[in-house]
């Protein structure tokens, strides 16, 4: 019971103690919040004018702090329109002074129901939230098998493509952790690093497992993959935009020469350019059909990588990679642990 005349309160209190609740008084709003924050209550009967902090200043306070707690606010018949105002707020009733003790009964009991109700009813949508997110979370699982499954054909169909994407997807997620990016951008990095290529499903087996060099129509057919990939993956990666751009644009040059799109510099998504350097160095240091048994060494690739900066790749990621894999940040295998590289042991790396 909140108001600032001690008699009014009394009055109250002695109502509500006859109907079987346990009260407290304060003779303004600072008191009362005090004893909010001490104690547990269901329900304020306030008065609206009071020295200190009136009733619509506690009551903005009881809905930020202690929104479980219903208010009644108590207000001379002149006031009703502020009361009216109150409910706006989230008062639940309010009483005009003088009031008869029937009504106060009906009142309270009535705002009693109403907190009851809202209450369930916030449980209720949290529970289907907590659901909704449940199910939400067991399709992201099956949908990644999915895309996993589709990897490993890929890896079947060409053999030379085994453990590449795991390693580009560990490579790229590094790099974004130590950018600073957010857990969901690192996220959607790493997923797009593993399916980037996804679109070499429908590249011809005869083309990617070609011995010696590819000829320019071969090339050109090899290089439809980004979009292939990108159509493929556009209706279940709705929530994954990020990946889409990798799987979109991880051949796109920083000079502008680049497919399916010839973005220019900054126009190509950042997290392009960040798979476009580490899909370069992990092709380069890892065995191709074109030039079996001939891998460039770390050393070698890296060079190629600042020799290409600001023409094939931006500059800062390029300067990015280099720096991680100077100071062991990024441990890059050995040839002989290229091709043992799992999803469990690419996580376990990390």
């Amino acid at each position: 019971m909140v108001d600032d005349e001690p008699r009014l309160r009394q009055v109250l209190v002695r109502l509500m103690v006859g109907e079987g609740f346990r009260c407290d008084e304060a003779a303004n709003g600072v008191e009362a919040l005090e004893k909010l924050a001490a104690g547990v209550y269901v329900l304020v009967l306030s008065d609206l004018r009071m020295p200190r902090m009136d009733g619509l200043e506690l009551l903005r306070n009881i809905q930020e702090k202690h929104r479980d707690v219903a208010v009644i606010l108590i207000t001379a018949v002149a006031e009703v329109e502020v009361a009216l105002n109150a409910l706006s707020m989230g008062a639940m009733d309010y009483l005009t002074k003088p009031f008869h003790i029937e009504e106060v009964r009906a009142r309270v009991a009535q705002a009693l129901e109403k907190r009851r109700l809202v209450l369930e009813n916030r449980q209720y949508q949290q529970e289907l939230e907590d659901r909704v997110a449940e199910q939400a979370g067991r399709i992201e699982v099956l949908f990644l098998g999915g895309v996993q499954a589709v990897v490993h054909a890929l890896e079947v169909k060409d053999p030379y493509t085994r453990g590449h994407s795991i390693r580009v997807s560990r490579f790229s997620m590094v790099m974004a952790r130590h950018l600073g990016l957010d857990d969901d951008t690192i996220r959607q990095i790493e997923l797009g690093g593993h399916v980037h290529d996804i679109g070499k499903i429908g590249v011809r087996e005869s083309i990617l497992n070609k011995e010696g060099p590819l000829t320019d129509a071969e090339y050109a057919h090899i290089m439809t993959h980004p979009v292939v990939g990108w159509q493929i993956l556009s209706p279940l990666l709705t929530d994954a935009p990020l990946a889409l751009n990798i799987v979109r644009s991880h051949h796109e040059r920083y000079d502008g020469n680049g497919v399916p799109d010839a973005l220019l510099g900054d126009m190509i998504p950042f997290e392009a350019r960040i798979v476009s350097v580490t899909d370069a160095f992990d092709a380069m240091t890892s065995g191709r059909a074109y030039r079996r048994g001939h891998r460039m060494n770390v050393a070698s690739a890296l060079r190629e990588l600042q020799k290409h900066r600001g023409t094939q790749f931006d500059p800062a990621m390029v300067a990015e990679f280099v720096g991680l894999v100077d100071d062991g940040t990024i441990v890059i295998p050995s040839i002989g642990e290229l091709d043992l590289i799992t999803p469990a042991t690419a996580h376990a790396a990390i």
